[in-house]
């Protein structure tokens, strides 16, 4: 029999008491809020280190590449306010979606060389 689903604020009740008990009587331990100020340093500078790294910016640029280059395909023409408006809409989502999949290409491309030199590395 499936569950009941509970709200946002009952689970964070639950939560303050430090373990969860479900229909079964089996309990969950709580992991350490991420709160804590040693690890929100930590992430921050990961985070900032990741944004910094050559991929992530590759990433934009090929992201940024796509969406100009979809735009300019679309095209605009002069016409009705209406419809242009209609237009503009329909050109920024497509531009969003061709964005989107260069970056999966360039990020799949990565993934297969990295598995690459994995397997090269364990032949050596």
């Amino acid at each position: 029999m499936a569950k009941k689903a509970t709200t946002k604020s009952a689970g964070k009740a639950r939560g303050k008491r430090g373990k969860r008990a479900g229909k079964s009587g089996t309990a969950l331990a709580r992991r350490p809020s991420a709160g804590s100020s040693g690890s929100k340093e930590g992430m921050g500078e990961a985070f900032i280190k990741l944004l910094q790294s050559p991929l992530v910016a590759e990433l934009v640029a090929v992201a940024a590449t796509a969406a100009l280059a979809s735009l300019a395909e679309h095209g605009f023409t002069s016409g009705g306010e209406a419809s242009r408006g209609k237009r503009a809409g329909k050109a920024v989502k497509v531009a969003g979606k061709a964005a989107a999949a260069a970056v999966g290409r360039r990020l799949g491309t990565e993934i297969d060389e990295i598995r690459k030199a994995a397997k090269g590395g364990a032949k050596a």
